[in-house]
């Protein structure tokens, strides 16, 4: 039995994007289970008006955090399989099928990994996908984590590491996957089990989910090596260049080049796929993204360097959980 789980907020705008797309799965979930965290706009009216076509179930629990919602949605469910998503995604018609059948086939799978992509609905939006999205073929399915957007699993292997990390608001889906990497047989990895979603708009609305995706980072500890190397070039490195080419040679400002290049490599290598979704591909929008690129990839991580100490200073002032700690089995 295929349980089909998401949390949502405030997604009156575009939930019947996923919803729809359920309606469209070729292998239907036996039931649906979706939590909603308070929505104030009509997001639970929407939902409530599949149900004469969908097997769904909502809950609402106001206040709760996605880690909250997802544990919420896995007790209410009584399938056996759990396969999760987002509300501000477009699946693809074989989703549930593709990422459930690895588990249908085999009692040595516990975990599938199903994959994502852009849906640009403006030229920004090309670059940003460009700038922060892998492609398939940068994917080590061994030790590649999955998204949230895109997952399936065993019910009982989420039960055995104690589900999502609920004082955790961000970044908790890493911690889930690092977790069931540790407990669980080896993940399966089906790129065919695709969904669809719309990068951040905006600037700063890229730069706000780059912040908190970093404070994240900081209050489960997660990837410090990442983060020093990121200060390290930006607050050291940058500037010794600056003074090495103003007290023995200009020349010496090649290096930037050489760094941009390998700085930006993937993004632009990405790039000529992901114009093949751009709402425009003329040379202008070419040029457009092209310039956006580095700017995108500048503010992410001026993002990055001011909310993992944020992150941080949580960590030390509420001293979560230590989510390394495995339960015994």
């Amino acid at each position: 039995m295929i349980t089909l789980i998401a949390t949502v907020l405030n997604e009156g705008d575009n939930i019947h994007h996923v919803m729809n797309s359920i309606k469209a799965q070729t292998r239907q979930p036996d039931e649906i289970v979706i939590v909603d965290g308070g929505s104030t706009d009509n997001t639970v009216s929407i939902m409530q008006s599949y149900t004469d076509d969908l097997p769904l179930h909502v809950v609402v629990e106001d206040g709760c955090n996605i880690s909250e919602g997802r544990n919420r949605a896995i007790a209410e469910a009584t399938g056996n399989i759990i396969a999760v998503t987002d509300a501000g995604v477009k699946l693809t018609d074989t989703w549930l099928e593709n990422i459930t059948q690895p588990l249908l086939d085999s009692d040595t799978v516990d975990v599938v990994a199903g994959f994502f992509q852009a849906d640009p609905q403006t030229l920004f939006e090309v670059a940003l996908g460009a700038t922060t999205l892998p492609v398939e073929d940068e994917i080590d399915p061994a030790t590649f984590l999955p998204s949230s957007r895109s997952v399936a699993f065993r019910k009982g292997a989420s039960d055995l590491i104690g589900g999502y990390p609920e004082w955790l608001d961000f970044c908790e889906d890493l911690i889930f996957d690092i977790r069931l990497q540790r407990t669980a047989q080896p993940f399966a990895f089906v790129p065919d089990a695709l969904v669809y979603f719309r990068p951040r708009p905006t600037l700063r609305k890229f730069y706000k989910q780059y912040y908190l995706y970093a404070s994240g980072d900081g209050k489960a500890d997660l990837w410090r090596k990442r983060h020093a190397i990121r200060y390290i070039t930006y607050l050291v490195v940058i500037p010794a260049v600056l003074l090495l080419g103003l007290l023995v040679h200009p020349l010496l400002w090649g290096l930037y080049l050489l760094g941009g290049a390998v700085y930006l490599y993937q993004p632009y290598r990405r790039l000529p796929q992901v114009m093949q979704t751009a709402p425009d591909s003329s040379p202008i929008a070419w040029l457009y993204c092209i310039v956006m690129i580095p700017v995108i990839r500048v503010v992410g991580d001026i993002a990055k360097m001011i909310g993992y100490p944020v992150g941080w200073r949580w960590r030390m002032a509420n001293r979560p959980p230590d989510w390394q700690e495995l339960p015994t089995q």
